[in-house]
């Protein structure tokens, strides 16, 4: 059942994400920065975490995971460390994240040998 949800959630966001893309005036761009917002946005109310918790990885891969990964970063440092941890939550925790995701794409353009078009 966790992979059924976290097909059908994860299903949904990119869904809507593909309809405001094909049937609105926003760019991919305008749609990955809206996703972004709108999950830090939720989190901070507190909205975010129940769908990660029913979807998993359904909620935390897509755009709005990102943010939520990032807000919750910033929450947790805040009640840390104090307003510094503003500056410091949301990279430290997506710093593992984004460093895969940089070594990774490093090796892929070593092995594929990508081309400019």
């Amino acid at each position: 059942m966790d992979y059924l949800m976290a097909f059908l959630i994860g299903g949904l966001i990119c869904a809507i994400g593909q309809v405001l893309m094909d049937f609105t005036p926003l760019a991919p761009a305008h749609v990955l920065v809206l996703f972004v917002t709108l999950g830090v946005i939720l989190s901070a109310l507190g909205l975010y975490q129940p769908l990660v918790d029913l979807a998993g990885a359904g909620a935390t891969v897509p755009l709005p995971g990102f943010g939520h990964t990032l807000a919750r970063g910033v929450i947790e440092e805040v009640n840390k460390y104090g307003l510094l941890g503003i500056l410091t939550g949301g990279l430290r925790s997506a710093a593992a994240g984004i460093t895969a995701a940089i070594v990774f794409g490093y090796a892929m353009a070593l092995i594929f040998n990508p081309k400019p078009k």
